[in-house]
Parts: C-alpha cells; sequence; structure tokens
C-alpha cells in the first residue's frame, strides 16, 4: 500500500489525508455520535435522544460536535416546528460513506484487543 507519504518532511505540513481525517473525526465525542446514529433506525435521531446515548457529553458540546459534523456535511439537522422544539439529525450521503472505514477500524481494534487479551 503506498499512500504517498512524504519522506524527509514534517508530515503536519503537508496535506495528509489521515491528518484531514482526523481534524473532522478524531475528537472524543464525535464518533460515538457517528456511530449511534448510524445505529438508528433510519440513521436518524433526535438531540434528547443523542444526548441520553452519548454518556458523559456536556449538552454544550453535543451542540457544538453537532454543529461542526453538520459543517463539514456528515450529518443534516432538521427541526420541526413544535412547541418545544424537536431537532433531528441523521447521516448525509457523505456521512454514510465514512461508516465502512469505521467498521474496519472497529473490527482492527477488536482483534488487536482480542490479541493482547490472549497474551495475558
Amino acid at each position: 500500500m503506498n499512500m504517498n507519504l512524504p519522506a524527509d518532511e514534517n508530515i503536519y505540513g503537508t496535506e495528509c489525508p489521515i491528518l484531514y481525517a482526523m481534524k473532522i473525526i478524531g475528537q472524543k465525542w464525535k464518533l460515538p455520535i457517528l456511530w449511534y446514529i448510524s445505529d438508528a433506525e433510519n440513521q436518524t435521531l433526535r438531540y434528547k435522544e443523542l444526548e441520553r446515548k452519548v454518556v458523559g457529553i456536556t449538552a454544550t458540546m453535543l451542540t457544538k460536535c453537532l454543529r461542526e459534523l453538520e459543517a463539514d456535511k456528515l450529518i443534516r439537522r432538521k427541526q420541526y416546528e413544535t412547541i418545544p422544539p424537536t431537532v433531528e439529525y441523521s447521516l448525509t450521503e457523505q456521512g454514510i460513506t465514512l461508516i465502512p472505514a469505521l467498521e474496519s477500524v472497529y473490527h482492527w481494534a477488536e482483534e488487536q484487543m482480542s490479541a493482547k487479551t490472549a497474551k495475558k
């Protein structure tokens, strides 16, 4: 596999696709948010459902992460004119294309964890 990594340059000074991806999804809460949305029926969750599922996240951080994921076009936000307002989040086409890559990372990590446990 040739990823054209620079041999003698600082990787942080280049246009590295891995660093680009990590900038978008590498924060603590973004992957769990994406994972829960992708696992939901119709790949859609309401704000309050996300707040319950992503254990430990504050409302402020959830809102920040959702706004960033929306700005990066991985999720879409739909607000209904109800009282109180209902807001749903779903994956965009671009977000859906990310899920197989996350599943691959999940399986890789699962294998690594099993191998580590077997060595003990």
